[in-house]
């Protein structure tokens, strides 16, 4: 799920508080699911961008050369990490 599931739940849910109407007999009440749908949209909206925010961020860059006493070729990679937290 991401960011648009999260936004979708919480329209749908809307949908079925504010402009349905519907009498269903008293066997499912339509404002309840509308606000739990509207909840677990806001949730996943949430959890999904806190996920975003932590994502990793790395950056791998590779240099390749030739050793001027041996002519062979060398390959230096380095890796920076932007993640604050780890």
């Amino acid at each position: 799920m991401g960011i648009g599931s999260g936004i979708a739940l919480f329209v749908i849910g809307a949908i079925l508080v504010f402009a349905v109407n519907i009498d269903t007999g008293g066997y499912v009440d339509l404002d309840l699911i509308g606000y739990i749908l509207m909840g677990a949209g806001v949730v996943v909206f949430l959890i999904s961008l806190l996920m975003m925010l932590r994502r990793r961020r790395t950056e791998s860059v590779a240099r390749t050369s030739v050793d001027p006493a041996t002519g062979e070729r060398v390959t230096r990679r380095s890796v920076r990490d932007d993640d604050p937290i780890a």
